[in-house]
């Protein structure tokens, strides 16, 4: 209750502006992106409109203070901060099978549940699908399975595409990136900018990114059951916490904080903050990460968001989402941690 409460003291600003419009459309409310979500996937009551498979992993952050040189933000001071935390695989279906080739999720909640907590969703991609909230509710439109063949209908994302050159271009990046073979080596980013304030006051822009300490494998060339990359990562956790190297990148005047289909330039300064560690997961309940909205606007004192659209937007319906399943009994989760054999 602690912890929901928290939440509650946190997040209120992002619930009352969830009902607000998103973007420069008056129709881009978070209901519509709802009812697209529902109109793609199904309803499914109780779980995320998106990333609705998940699993709660707990652990800690140790920074080694060389952030403090960039922000304010306790968590970058030296020393060791707790953390809850979610695997999870895109979309509103949380029956989807897994795939080598689906995006991996990773939600944190550093120094949670505390007042100067720092909330981030990461993805396993170079850089996101889309740059606007408009793009990424036609993505989603367009994405709908076609009953007949269970496949998005070709047209349709043709169409999408001719459309939003940004997110054709993203796609290719996304390509030719080869997958590793689990949530525990892939590494993770948060796409979206972001400023960081020093004790002047002064705002450097930045990206983030986790990458694994465990060596990097390709995916198995078989694999069982529909739950095979929660299953691996379950037996991964169990076996030994996983590490992963903190990485601060600093944009330059002339990098554009405001599309995140856009990769910075591979010769940009890097800073490695620290090390976050997971040593914990469990299925999703009350008391773990399945109280937690990862929203991205959620950020301690000496972090800022930048002006990309996505990130108002994000927090908007990541709230409505919250609202929806909060409260709502009987959605077991598809991912059951004691169901895996050791």
């Amino acid at each position: 209750m602690a912890a929901v409460g928290g939440f509650l003291a946190v997040d209120i600003g992002a619930v009352l502006y969830a009902r607000g419009p998103i973007g420069s459309g008056d129709r881009l409310t978070p209901q519509a992106f709802v009812n697209a979500f529902h109109k793609v996937f199904g309803r499914h009551p109780g779980y995320r409109l998106n990333h609705a498979k998940g699993v709660a992993v707990t652990g800690y952050f140790d920074s080694n203070g060389a952030g403090a040189e960039l922000t304010g933000a306790t968590i970058f001071q030296e020393g060791r901060t707790p953390l809850m935390g979610r695997f999870s695989l895109p979309g509103g279906n949380p029956d989807v099978a897994d795939t080598a080739g689906a995006a991996r999720g990773l939600g944190l909640a550093i120094g949670y549940p505390g007042r100067d907590q720092w909330r981030t969703a990461m993805l396993n991609l170079p850089v996101f699908l889309d740059n606007s909230p408009q793009g990424f509710f036609d993505r989603l439109l367009a994405s709908k399975p076609d009953p007949a063949t269970g496949k998005p209908d070709p047209a349709a994302m043709r169409r999408f595409l001719a459309a939003h050159p940004e997110t054709a271009r993203a796609m290719q990046m996304v390509k030719q990136q080869a997958p590793t073979s689990g949530f525990a080596d892939s590494t993770f980013r948060g796409l979206n900018a972001f400023y960081f304030l020093d004790a002047s006051g002064h705002r450097t822009p930045v990206r983030w990114s986790l990458t694994p300490m465990l060596a990097v494998q390709p995916p198995r060339s078989s694999t069982t059951g529909p739950d095979w990359l929660f299953n691996k990562v379950i037996r991964d956790i169990r076996s030994k916490p996983l590490r992963w190297r903190m990485l601060i990148t600093i944009g330059e005047p002339d990098d554009d904080v405001r599309d995140a289909t856009i990769a910075w330039p591979p010769q940009r300064r890097d800073i490695e903050v620290g090390t976050l560690v997971i040593d914990t997961i469990e299925t999703e309940a009350p008391g773990n990460a399945g109280d937690i909205n990862f929203d991205p606007m959620v950020l301690p004192d000496g972090i800022e968001a930048s002006e990309d659209p996505l990130l108002p937007a994000r927090s908007a319906v990541y709230a409505a989402s919250f609202r929806r399943r909060a409260g709502v009994a009987g959605a077991a989760p598809e991912v059951d941690v004691d169901a895996v054999a050791q």
